[in-house]
């Protein structure tokens, strides 16, 4: 049951003029219980309704109607407050989770729609680093999201695989390279020809333009340059998916910057064909003034392309490819002018599904304070990271639990979690100074102590069946609701009650953070109940009705988790 949606429907005969979409918008949950459970600030409804709040507040009370899901109302200055019939709330939502299962909280709202979600989209020959992982993270939690609540999801992995740096490589091998040293070494090697490179550039400049040379002999698909960059590409994917495997992340496209390499040319002649490209000392551009932006180079005077080209090219194709409601791209903050510029260019051609491209931005990571450089060599890999999570784990699991079964398995959901859920338990705007200590801290609210509790759960559930299964043969709907009325119970609910729109919220503002905050406050909420009321009692009904509760929490902790691409262990 939608409880605002209830409560509006009551309200909409004795509230003309006001919508009811207004009404469940202005409803809210007040700050602690004692101030009910939904209230409806009068204030802005004196203009419609031309009375004074607190009369407006007291002539909703009178006419409001009885209701099984109300046990009463109050009118407080301004404030029209509803009071749940406790034991009807709690039965509702524990029979909603129980009869919905893994599927609480998903919806079809997104049905027939399609959304492209452009993220992650590391740099071939580049290792990864902690850097990345926002874009993938960020980028995989709302792929989830999105799937969750019903729309057709193609996540594109649009890797760096094109530009000028591949020149200054294969200059960089040329000169300094072994092939050996690059089939052992992978990335690694390559990484250390990009930096020699920058150090040589640095005494002998020329060497900038020997590698912009072969940049153009490689979009020009000289046989040499192209069979060097393949090498590159498929070394580095090796690599990349080892660390997507950890992750858990899958990706239904990866066509990078080199796929658009020859579908640039129609879209630079549909550019000339529409007065938007603008010679200037040989190069092409577009011009931005009008919309106080700086020009957008389209074309290098050598002839070599740009971001801006692919990335226009790459939205024309995904329009005609996928017929996308949205198309989202998941970087860094310090993007922003780029998407400005090339989305303005794709309104400027003409084409109406402009206003559908959006740029979700994130903060930028730091390594204590001083920008990741990978050309200076300044980077944290997230390889390394993830295994110093999964083996601080294991040491802990060794410690405190030696004898778990799957003890590995078990190390790698809780250490990468940690990891993951760090980095998603902020506003995604926020900048982040990484710390060793910081990410690798599974104190507190953090990924392990979500999972924990729903480790917890299932424990107590394993021993009700006194078997490895967790599973009872619940039924929401037979349980007796009125056991279950103490204040952390009824907590508890409320807490299973947002479930769905903490997850929609999550989606409309494109903010992963909302799932990851709202299952710290659940497992918050558990482990008060947990503390405050034993599962196991003689009495079958509260035995049952606590049970039942407590896998409505299991169910939740579980789809919440794997929202925000966490994994669930059920022993710790």
């Amino acid at each position: 049951m939608n409880f605002k949606q209830v409560i509006a429907e009551q309200l909409k005969p004795h509230m003309e003029g006001v919508e009811l979409e207004t009404i469940v918008g202005m409803l809210e949950y007040p700050p602690n219980p004692e101030m009910g459970d939904l209230s409806l600030p009068c204030f802005k409804l004196s203009k419609t309704m031309r009375k004074a709040p607190a009369q407006i507040a007291d002539q909703l009370k009178a006419a409001f109607p009885e209701h099984p899901a109300v046990e009463r109302i109050e009118s407080v200055s301004g404030y029209f407050n509803v009071y749940y019939n406790k034991a009807f709330f709690v039965g509702e939502v524990v029979s909603e989770v129980i009869g919905s299962g893994e599927r609480y909280g998903a919806q079809n709202i997104g049905q027939g729609k399609k959304i492209v979600i452009d993220f992650s989209s590391p740099n071939i020959a580049k290792p990864f680093h902690i850097g990345h992982l926002r874009s993938t993270m960020i980028g995989n939690a709302l792929y989830r999201i999105f799937s969750y609540l019903g729309y057709d999801c193609v996540g594109v992995n649009h890797l760096g695989d094109w530009g000028t740096q591949f020149g200054k490589l294969i200059v960089a091998y040329k000169k300094w390279g072994g092939a050996q040293e690059v089939e052992a070494n992978g990335i690694e090697e390559l990484l250390a020809l990009y930096v020699k490179f920058h150090e040589e550039a640095d005494k002998a400049p020329e060497l900038e333009d020997e590698a912009r040379g072969w940049f153009v002999k490689l979009e020009q698909g000289d046989e040499e340059a192209n069979k060097l960059w393949k090498w590159f590409v498929e070394i580095s994917l090796k690599e990349f998916q080892k660390i997507y495997d950890l992750l858990g992340v899958g990706f239904d496209s990866y066509a990078g910057e080199s796929f658009y390499n020859d579908k640039m040319a129609p879209v630079i002649e549909e550019l000339k064909a529409k007065n938007l490209l603008v010679e200037d000392d040989g190069a092409l551009l577009v011009r931005l003034d009008d919309y106080n932006m700086p020009p957008a180079l389209m074309v290098k005077k050598d002839g070599a392309t740009l971001y801006h080209t692919r990335d226009v090219t790459a939205a024309v194709y995904r329009k005609q490819t996928y017929d996308f409601e949205k198309a989202i791209y998941v970087t860094s903050y310090a993007q922003n002018l780029h998407f400005q510029q090339w989305f303005k260019i794709i309104e400027l051609m003409g084409y109406e599904w402009s206003k559908d491209l959006v740029h979700v931005a994130f903060g930028q990571v730091s390594l204590e304070g001083a920008s990741l450089s990978t050309r200076k060599g300044n980077v944290v890999k997230l390889e390394e990271l993830l295994h110093k999570a999964i083996e601080k784990t294991r040491v802990i699991i060794e410690e405190k639990n030696p004898q778990l079964a799957d003890k590995e398995e078990v190390a790698r959901q809780v250490g990468v979690g940690a990891i993951v859920f760090n980095d998603l338990s902020a506003n995604r705007i926020k900048d982040v100074v990484f710390s060793w200590e910081d990410a690798l801290s599974f104190d507190g609210e953090t990924g392990p102590y979500v999972q924990y509790a729903h480790a917890r759960a299932c424990s107590v559930l394993r021993k009700a069946n006194g078997s490895d299964s967790i599973e009872l043969g619940f039924d929401g709907s037979a349980i007796d609701a009125a056991q279950l009325t103490n204040p952390e119970a009824i907590e508890l609910a409320r807490q299973l009650y947002l479930f769905p729109e903490r997850v929609q919220q999550a989606m409309e503002k494109l903010e992963p953070s909302i799932v990851t905050r709202y299952l710290v406050d659940l497992a918050q909420s558990f482990n008060g109940f947990y503390r405050s009321s034993i599962i196991l009692v003689e009495d079958e009904a509260v035995r049952k009705a606590r049970l039942t509760l407590l896998k409505s929490v299991q169910t939740t902790l579980r789809s919440g988790l794997r929202l925000i691409g966490l994994e669930a262990p059920a022993q710790m």
